[in-house]
């Protein structure tokens, strides 16, 4: 009997067969030797990982503030053929079966409880273990089994926590709504706030992310307990509750009435420093002779412009519309003017203020420091040939407006951008005629005042220079040429030189067949003409036109050379009866010029003439007809 060692473990991927040597003896008989070939083949058996199946199991250390349902374990990766995953979590000490927020999917995954682990401030620090034992087994019946310890370490992340969880303010009767009541705060992550209680009567609304608790209509006496609930936006789990009691008492009486009871008004920013923008007319109905108090309370930036001088609302500072810290508070100001009465027991008023400082247009606009611009009289129309850039100190940056002064009429070639500055050609440009152009810009403030009428402005003189474009067409001598070649074979030949000239003389000319060559068998490459290999084995006439163009800016301006060119074959066949190679012989190129007269009337002498014609007709029809 042949039995597999306690301790063995197959692998069939490693060795597939094992030869066994097996000898047997008898007393008073030979030996007898025989071979055992014992082959392994591939199974469908599972093999749990050493730290799961081992006796103490394996431990992960999570920590607390993971995301919910978070992987935390992988038990085993699914093999071929389907996996059975089955979890148990058995009472163990410190740990409630049904009390087990951990996971266990079908897949092998243990994750994290479906609302993440609860903070440590509300659960105990000894719950924070959890043990699963897990079997593993496949549709073949093969299973394997193991522990998971899942220790749960203390959150790095501050939890939610309200420094004052009790909390108390008095408010008085006719509040009105929206008005701010209290400002709770809780430290911690991503925190925010919610009122959890009472769901109704809705007097009061909190703001989720400043904490500000705000009334929602005009307070009457009455005493409310609010429990506003901080959590982590991230984490909900991690939360805290407060509670807050408002007192809303009634109104005194006795309190001083003020006339304005609100002030609103527009300050412009050149008011000078002590103005007096509004004096409260106050009067104390208890009829007691105690003295009226008046102070400002509100943002540090309303209280370091303006302030109190007795019942006087003063300009503490300059109002500059156009620095950046008058546009960080929107140029806008608020404000409360408390007005007291009594020391002892002080009956006060509130006047609410806000202040809206305009603008002032106090500075001229500036022209740029240099305004001369060169420009190419070949430019086309609407081409950007300058830019005039301005400058006002008023705020709004970038608000100024572009003109161009004087004769503004067909014959001005140019024109203005009035938002960006740019200069556009608009007309035809010739250095002939006039050399420069010297413009007139105005530069006009806008949106810098109350007012729309009233704009600063200023003139800019702007000097556009014209360069002259050279416009004679290149000279080439001659412009037709017929040649006599042999075809080339093996690499490609010059056919000719081309002797063109342009203005100046040192122009750079460019050289581009036009016409003629479809089918590619010459190449230009400067003023040369090549021949590039052919298989020709009938003589071809070739017609080129060769365009030579001088600066390239001025594309129109350029000259045609033709070019007849007869190619002949290296080898013209001949009878079979002889086998004698007969050479063409080359010719000497013949030049021919031709000269062409053209008249081209001018445009004025066209409308005479036709003016005239008609003039005549109407006549001889006039003498036709009396007669």
């Amino acid at each position: 009997q042949v039995t597999l060692h306690a301790g063995a473990e197959l692998n069939a991927h490693q060795v597939n067969q094992y030869t066994l040597t097996l000898r047997a003896v008898c007393p008073g008989e030979e030996e007898v030797v025989e071979r055992l070939f014992i082959r392994v083949t591939a199974g469908q058996m599972l093999h749990c990982n050493a730290p799961f199946n081992r006796p103490g199991g394996d431990v992960v250390q999570v920590s607390a503030d993971v995301a919910p349902q978070t992987p935390l374990y992988v038990v085993l990766p699914q093999p071929l053929g389907g996996l059975t995953v089955s979890g148990d979590c058995p009472r163990v000490p410190q740990l409630q079966n049904q009390d087990t927020p951990l996971l266990l999917t079908q897949q092998g995954l243990v994750q994290a409880p479906a609302n993440g682990f609860p903070p440590s401030k509300d659960t105990p620090r000894e719950n924070h273990m959890f043990r699963l034992e897990i079997e593993v087994m496949d549709r073949h019946g093969h299973n394997c089994s193991g522990t998971v310890t899942v220790e749960v370490l203390p959150s790095q992340r501050p939890s939610v926590t309200f420094l004052k969880r009790q909390q108390a303010v008095t408010v008085p009767e006719d509040t009105s709504p929206l008005e701010v009541i209290m400002q709770v705060f809780a430290t911690g992550d991503n925190v925010r706030y919610a009122i959890f209680a009472p769901a109704g009567p809705v007097l009061f609304t909190i703001n989720e992310v400043t904490g500000e608790i705000r009334s929602t209509h005009r307070l009457k006496v009455t005493h409310t307990r609010l429990l506003v609930h901080a959590y982590n936006s991230l984490y909900p789990v991690d939360h805290d509750t407060a509670t807050v009691n408002i007192t809303v008492q009634g109104t005194d009486q006795r309190a001083p009435s003020c006339v304005p009871a609100i002030y609103v008004s527009q300050v412009p920013e050149t008011v000078s420093l002590g103005s007096t923008l509004v004096t409260l007319r106050c009067t104390n109905p208890a009829g007691t002779k105690d003295c009226l108090h008046y102070s400002l309370e509100g943002p540090p930036a309303s209280l370091s412009y303006f302030h109190m001088q007795g019942p006087q609302l003063q300009v503490n500072a300059t109002l500059d519309y156009d620095s950046e810290a008058m546009a960080a508070v929107g140029f806008q100001f608020t404000a409360t003017i408390v007005v007291t009465a009594g020391r002892q027991s002080p009956w006060s008023t509130r006047v609410p203020v806000l202040l809206t400082v305009t603008p002032v247009n106090e500075f001229t606009p500036t022209c740029p420091s240099g305004a001369d611009f060169t420009v190419l009289e070949t430019a086309g129309f609407g081409s950007i040939v300058g830019h005039v850039t301005g400058s006002d100190r008023d705020y709004p940056p970038g608000s100024l407006e572009y003109s161009l002064e004087g004769d503004t009429g067909p014959m001005q070639p140019f024109s203005i951008d009035t938002r960006t500055g740019d200069i556009r050609v608009v007309g035809l440009l010739d250095s002939r005629q006039q050399k420069s152009y010297r413009l007139t810009v105005r530069l006009t403030d806008t949106h810098n005042d109350l007012d729309p009428a009233k704009r600063r402005s200023c003139l800019c003189n702007v000097v556009l220079h014209l360069q002259a474009v050279p416009n004679q067409a290149p000279v080439c001598t001659p412009e037709v040429q017929e040649l006599q070649i042999l075809a080339a074979l093996g690499s490609r030949q010059p056919v000719t030189h081309l002797a063109c000239q342009g203005s100046p003389d040192n122009a750079i000319l460019a050289y581009a067949i036009i016409g003629g060559n479809e089918d590619g068998h010459f190449q230009m490459e400067g003023n040369t003409l090549f021949q590039l290999p052919s298989d020709f084995t009938e003589p071809r006439t070739f017609v080129l036109l060769v365009e030579v163009q001088g600066s390239p800016s001025v594309l129109h301006h350029s000259t045609m050379v033709a070019l007849v060119v007869h190619v002949t074959p290296r080898i013209i066949p001949v009878s079979p009866s002889t086998t004698t190679q007969h050479m063409m012989p080359q010719k000497e190129p013949l030049v021919i010029t031709r000269t062409e007269v053209a008249w081209h009337p001018p445009a004025w002498f066209v409308t005479v003439l036709t003016v005239s014609s008609a003039l005549l007709l109407a006549t001889l029809g006039c003498i036709v007809w009396s007669l």
